[in-house]
C-alpha cells in the first residue's frame, strides 16, 4: 500500500476506485485496522488503488478531508469522495462498501 502525501494523492485519486486509510503510529485501533486494510489492498489489488495518510506528517490532508477521529477510511469513485469509515470497522462491512463501488 502506498504512502498518500499531498504531492502524490492526485495520482490516487485518477483511479476509478480509491480508498484512502488515514492513521496515525500512536493509535491503537489503526495498528488494529492495518493488517484488514492490508489484506483488503492485496484482495483488491489491480481493481483498487489503496493508499495510506498518516495524519501526523500529511496534516494538510487530513485537514482538508476533515478527518476527526482515526482511524478514518475514505473511499472515492472517479475521483469523488462517496463513503467514509470511522474506527475499527469489521472486514466484510468493507467489502461490501468496496464490492459496491466496483458493481456501479
Amino acid at each position: 500500500m502506498e504512502e498518500i502525501t499531498k504531492a502524490t494523492i492526485a495520482d490516487l485519486l485518477a483511479e476509478r476506485v480509491a480508498v484512502l486509510d488515514f492513521w496515525a503510529t500512536w493509535c491503537g485501533p489503526c495498528r488494529m485496522m492495518s493488517p484488514i486494510v492490508e489484506a483488503l489492498a492485496e484482495k483488491y489489488q489491480g481493481k483498487v488503488a489503496f493508499g495510506s495518510v498518516n495524519v501526523d506528517e500529511e496534516e494538510e490532508l487530513a485537514i482538508a478531508y476533515r478527518i476527526s477521529a482515526i482511524p478514518t477510511l475514505l473511499f472515492f469513485k472517479d475521483g469523488k469522495q462517496v463513503n467514509k469509515t470511522m474506527g475499527l470497522r469489521p472486514t466484510s462491512e468493507l467489502e461490501g462498501i468496496i464490492e459496491g463501488l466496483l458493481a456501479d
